[in-house]
């Protein structure tokens, strides 16, 4: 027997609102229902995984999801939570990202098995573009009052002077993300759309379009997630650079997987919950091996792992542990040797640089030390700390402060990384 989606979705904190009715709907049969995506990039970030959590649940319930691309809404922009208006995409460019984010979304949910259930990705730009303004007006303006518009929270605030007021063209964006939902009713039978707390307006807009224009009894439903935030208040999903993106190209699987694992306490037991597929024994039990000793950070590696391997692949968690085993473990010069630059120079951030010439290879460690850099400030406390055991060249003890530094040394080609007692490591790149 199939879980309850709704159940699964409540003991996991991802219900904000759920519409009398619907329910029942998922009880009753399998049900379509879809989720948005804005394709302003060519890859998803975490804040968009609640979302896709949701859909691959809804799948895993025996539900159909359909995500939808807003192409078309994608390009005049939603006024939900934006004081400002958004960039407007053109054709090529939307259709680039819809194909980088069906990619994504494939590891997450299951488009091409023949079951019923299948997922499917659809473009609202498909059915939009071919209608005209006048069809518009006419045929689906005229179901909604401006009254009933104007009573959204999210154009609400807008009107009462939070950025620079509204254009027409976002004052119209429910007006199409509820025709978004009457077309998917009509031609695919979709009951139930998913979204955002902050879409609720958006979302009812659809449901009432769909009562208004077929008939009272054509039931649609709304559920929506909460808002993701931090314990701390501050946006989730957000770094000093920028967002945490599901594509390696823009956030290696190492920062990737750095980022989960220095969640605060609170947050991984909410995250736990929301970003993986662990069930409700599985996690009760985590949180009572975490309580119990916070030190060890049960939780954060476990929240790492599981996520980590979903988004990008069991090796890539493999190699992250690695890279940051090198930083605070005892990780040895093989694992070293076998990080890639980006990596490398990731997980070295902030550590001080040197540079030195291709010249001067072939120098004695000391001198690397003393002469070509400053890691050392004289020769003479270089040996002596040499003497204590306490000095290591790319993960290797240097037992003679002589030993020519070589090509050998070099890790990705290029860089020597030097230790001085536990914590203080020391990058040197040679050009």
């Amino acid at each position: 027997m199939a879980k309850n989606f709704v159940e699964e979705l409540q003991w996991r904190g991802m219900i904000h609102t759920i519409m009398p009715g619907a329910e029942e709907q998922l009880a009753k049969e399998m049900t379509t229902a879809y989720l948005g995506i804005d394709p302003t990039a060519d890859s998803l970030h975490i804040g968009h995984l609640v979302g896709v959590m949701i859909l691959k649940h809804l799948q895993m319930c025996g539900h159909r999801p359909i995500a939808l691309i807003g192409g078309a809404t994608g390009m005049i922009g939603d006024p939900s939570g934006k004081s400002q208006e958004r960039n407007l995409l053109d054709e090529a460019t939307l259709r680039h990202n819809q194909e980088a984010i069906k990619r994504q979304l494939a590891k997450l949910l299951d488009f091409d098995s023949d079951t019923p259930n299948a997922a499917v990705l659809v473009n609202n730009y498909d059915w939009m573009k071919e209608f005209s303004f006048l069809d518009f007006a006419r045929d689906i303006g005229k179901c909604i009052t401006v009254n009933y518009m104007m009573a959204k929270d999210s154009v609400k605030k807008r009107f009462n002077g939070e950025g620079d007021g509204m254009s027409f063209t976002e004052f119209t964006y429910q007006l199409l993300q509820g025709y978004d939902f009457l077309h998917l009713y009509q031609t695919m039978n979709c009951k139930v759309q998913l979204g955002g707390a902050d879409q609720w307006g958006n979302i009812t807009t659809g449901t009432e379009l769909i009562r208004r224009k077929l008939g009272s009894e054509s039931e649609a439903f709304a559920i929506t997630c909460p808002l993701i935030t931090k314990a701390d208040g501050t946006k989730f999903g957000k770094t000093e650079s920028g967002n945490v993106w599901l594509d390696a190209r823009y956030t290696s699987p190492y920062k990737f997987y750095q980022f989960w694992l220095n969640v605060s306490d609170d947050d991984a037991k909410r995250y736990i919950k929301i970003f993986t597929l662990l069930d409700k024994a599985t996690i009760d039990s985590l949180i009572e091996e975490h309580d119990a000793a916070p030190h060890l950070r049960v939780l954060q590696k476990a929240l790492a792992k599981e996520i980590t391997t979903m988004i990008h692949s069991a090796e890539e968690y493999e190699k992250a542990v690695e890279a940051s085993q090198i930083l605070f473990g005892g990780a040895t010069s093989e694992a070293l040797h076998r990080l890639d630059e980006q990596t490398l120079l990731q997980v070295f951030e902030g550590v001080p640089q040197f540079k030195i010439s291709s010249e001067d290879l072939g120098c004695s460690f000391v001198d690397l030390c003393a002469e070509k850099t400053q890691i050392f400030p004289s020769k003479g406390e270089c040996r002596k700390m040499i003497q204590g055991g306490g000095v290591s060249l790319s993960k290797e003890k240097v037992s003679d402060p002589m030993r020519a530094v070589t090509a050998d040394d070099l890790i990705a080609g290029k860089y020597l990384l030097v230790q001085r007692g536990k914590k203080n490591y020391y990058l040197v790149t040679v050009e």
